[in-house]
C-alpha cells in the first residue's frame, strides 16, 4: 500500500481543512510525523485509518463518530476525510463523512446527518476517477480484502499508535502469526509447507511400504539361508532399515556362496563316485551276462547229449530213405503196373461172365496165335 493525498477537513483538531502529500514527503523514501503534544499527529493517523476503515482506533470511536467532529469547525462545515493511495496495482480514491449534527436549515435546533462514503478509482486509459460504490458495508470489505487485514490488525500492524506496538509484541504467537501472514501475504509459503507436508508423508508412504516389502522379502531370504542371515530388529520406516537389511542378505549371500562352494564340490565327488560305481556295475553286468550264456551253453549241451542216440536213429533213418528215394520211381512204376493189371484182370472176368464162348473162342485164338508166333521165333 502506498498513500499519495489526505485531504481532512473539521477533523480532530483541524479546524479547517488541511491537506498532506505523501508523495511529496516519502521522496526522499522515508519522512518523520512530528510535533508538540496536541498537534494533531495522532489524527493525522487517525483520518487514514477512518478513511480505510470508517473508523478509529481507540476510545476516540465512541459517539458513533461524532466526537471526529473538530471543536473549532464552523457549525456549517461538515467533517470529511479523503484519502488517495494505490494499493494491489490499483490507485483508489476514498471519502468518508462521518455523521454530525448541523443546524437546521430552517427554523432553530439541529439535525443529525448520516455518515456517507464513496469510493473511486482511477481508470488509466479513460484517464479520469470512476465511481465504485457509495455503501459502507462494500467499501469496507473492498479495502479489507485489498489490504488482507481487519481494522484492528491494520491498527496494531501499521499504525501501532500510544502503546499498541506493546500490545502487539505481547500477542501470541498465533494471533501474530495469523497478522504477519495476512500482513506479508505467506499463503504461498505455507500452500508450499503443506504441499511439503503432503509429499513427505506421501514419501513416509512409499518408504513404510518399501520397508515393508523389503522386510518380506528379507524374511524370505531368511528361511531359505536359516542361521545364515539375522534380521535387524527395525519397523518399516525406521532409520537405516535398508541399509541394515542389505547388510545382513551381504552376509548372507557371502555365507551362501561359500556354502554352494562346497556342496559344489561334493557334487563333483559324488559324480565322481556314481561314474566308478557305474563302471563296476557294467563290469558286473557283463560279467553276469557271460556267465549266464556259459550256463545256458552247458544246459543245451546236456540235453544234446540226452538226445544223442535219437540223433544217430534219425540219421540211420535218413539215410535208408535217401537210398529209398533212389528206387522209389521203379517201386512207382511197378505200383502202376500192378494197378493196370488188377484192373485189366478185373474186366476180364467181367467179360468172362458175360461172354464165356466168345471169350473161350478168343482165347484160344489168341493161343493159337501166340503158338504161330513161337514156332516162328524158334525156326
Amino acid at each position: 500500500m502506498r498513500l499519495h493525498r489526505l485531504d481532512l477537513t473539521a477533523f480532530g483538531p483541524f479546524g479547517g481543512s488541511q491537506s498532506v502529500d505523501f508523495d511529496e514527503l516519502s521522496a526522499a523514501g522515508i519522512f518523520l510525523l512530528h510535533g508538540p503534544t496536541g498537534a494533531g499527529k495522532t489524527s493525522v493517523l487517525d483520518a487514514v485509518c477512518y478513511a480505510l476503515y470508517g473508523s478509529v482506533p481507540g476510545a476516540r470511536q465512541s459517539g458513533q463518530g461524532l466526537t471526529l467532529r473538530s471543536d473549532h469547525a464552523a457549525p456549517g462545515t461538515r467533517t470529511e476525510v479523503t484519502l488517495e493511495l494505490t494499493v494491489a496495482g490499483r490507485r483508489l480514491e476514498v471519502t468518508r463523512q462521518p455523521p454530525w449534527e448541523r443546524p437546521k436549515k430552517r427554523g432553530t435546533g439541529t439535525t443529525v446527518e448520516k455518515a456517507q462514503s464513496w469510493l473511486r478509482e482511477y481508470d488509466t486509459v479513460a484517464g479520469a476517477w470512476k465511481d465504485l460504490s457509495r455503501s459502507h458495508q462494500e467499501i469496507g470489505e473492498e479495502i479489507t480484502q485489498l489490504l488482507g487485514m481487519s481494522r484492528e490488525q491494520f491498527c496494531q500492524v501499521v499504525l501501532l499508535p500510544q502503546g499498541d506496538f506493546a500490545r502487539f509484541l505481547r500477542a501470541d504467537a498465533e494471533a501474530r502469526g495469523r497478522l504477519l501472514g495476512r500482513l506479508f501475504d505467506t499463503r504461498r509459503f505455507a500452500e508450499v509447507e503443506k504441499r511439503l507436508v503432503e509429499r513427505r508423508r506421501t514419501t513416509e508412504a512409499r518408504v513404510r511400504e518399501g520397508d515393508s516389502a523389503l522386510l518380506a522379502d528379507a524374511h524370505r531370504m531368511q528361511q531359505v539361508a536359516g542361521d545364515a542371515m539375522e534380521l535387524p530388529e527395525l519397523a518399516p520406516g525406521d532409520p537405516g532399515l535398508a541399509e541394515a537389511v542389505l547388510a545382513a542378505a551381504a552376509v548372507a549371500r557371502s555365507t551362501s556362496r561359500e556354502l554352494l562352494t562346497t556342496a559344489h564340490c561334493g557334487r563333483l565327488a559324488a559324480e565322481s563316485a556314481q561314474a566308478a560305481a557305474e563302471r563296476a556295475l557294467a563290469d558286473v553286468r557283463e560279467r553276469a551276462r557271460l556267465q549266464r550264456r556259459f550256463a545256458d551253453a552247458r544246459e543245451r549241451a546236456a540235453v544234446l547229449q540226452e538226445r544223442a542216440g535219437d540223433h544217430r536213429d534219425a540219421q540211420a533213418r535218413m539215410e535208408r530213405a535217401r537210398k529209398a528215394e533212389s528206387v522209389a520211381p521203379a517201386l512207382e512204376l511197378r505200383e502202376a503196373a500192378d494197378t493196370e493189371h488188377t484192373g485189366a484182370s478185373a474186366r476180364a472176368a467181367r467179360a468172362r461172365e458175360l461172354h464165356p464162348r466168345r471169350f473161350a473162342d478168343a482165347r484160344a485164338a489168341a493161343l493159337a496165335a501166340g503158338g504161330r508166333r513161337g514156332a516162328g521165333l524158334g525156326g
